[in-house]
């Protein structure tokens, strides 16, 4: 099938769908089976949504979702509309590139997830708000959510192993902001968190911290050459490391 017979079955789907939904809100219909049609009109509108995705009218395929995301609230089912929060920030993350409203629609799946307790599916919502923030210079927003994410995971043997990675990544987001707060909440996260003082990215810190104390171009990038020899940087933490390295007087900008 092609686009324009996928658009056109998801428009008759997501006709159905107001249907079912119109009928539902009637006095004969709250009688006689209100309930299911409603959710039958919600699995419509997540099929014509899927529908549109693929025959890539993404604004379409939003609409959709925000139609089921509006009844499923409705019916206190707030983990399916969490999911659906979460497709349509990928959508604004992908293919709309569009990542203010993405971050919003993470911040909604991530309430709606705490407060069914779901607590890890709502530390993922949270730490892709916390990775956009930051590269968005939103660093204050970043840096709370990278703290609460690691107050969450401190405590479960399974995640524990992470906390060091999210306190590198708030602790980045000081540095950035200034010098003297990340050693401050380098100090307050070696407390929380005995664990951190022994790890790479520590380690990492504090020379970075003294070469740029020192306005040291070339032992920032010795420093940060052999991290990633050992542990490779990705995009998010090079951009974050070029952004510091920037402050320092004379610098070409990059990391060679």
């Amino acid at each position: 099938m092609d686009n324009s017979g996928k658009e056109k079955e998801a428009m008759q789907l997501m006709a159905e769908a107001d249907k079912k939904v119109k009928a539902s809100g009637s006095f004969l219909g709250g009688m006689f089976g209100g309930n299911h049609k409603v959710e039958d009109a919600c699995e419509m509108y997540a099929r014509a949504a899927n529908m549109f995705k693929m025959a890539k009218n993404w604004s379409e395929a939003i609409n959709c979702l925000n139609q089921a995301i509006d009844i499923y609230t409705d019916m206190g089912r707030f983990t399916i509309a969490a999911k659906h929060h979460i497709t349509i920030a990928e959508i604004y993350e992908s293919e709309l590139v569009d990542i203010e409203k993405a971050i919003a629609h993470y911040e909604q799946a991530a309430d709606y997830y705490k407060g069914e307790e779901s607590n890890s599916s709502a530390n993922k919502c949270l730490l892709k708000v916390g990775h956009y923030s930051a590269q968005l210079e939103q660093y204050q927003k970043a840096i709370e959510i990278y703290e609460q994410v690691t107050t969450n995971t401190m405590d479960n043997p399974l995640l524990k192993y992470n906390a060091k990675e999210y306190f590198f990544k708030a602790s980045l987001c000081h540095f950035i902001v200034d010098e003297l707060n990340a050693k401050l909440a380098i100090e307050k996260y070696e407390e929380m968190f005995p664990a951190f003082s022994d790890s790479r990215e520590l380690k990492l810190l504090k020379k970075l911290l003294e070469a740029h104390e020192e306005q040291n171009s070339e032992a920032f990038t010795e420093a940060v050459k052999e991290f990633d020899s050992v542990s490779r940087l990705d995009q998010w933490l090079t951009t974050m490391l070029l952004r510091i390295k920037k402050t320092i007087q004379g610098d070409a900008g990059d990391l060679k």
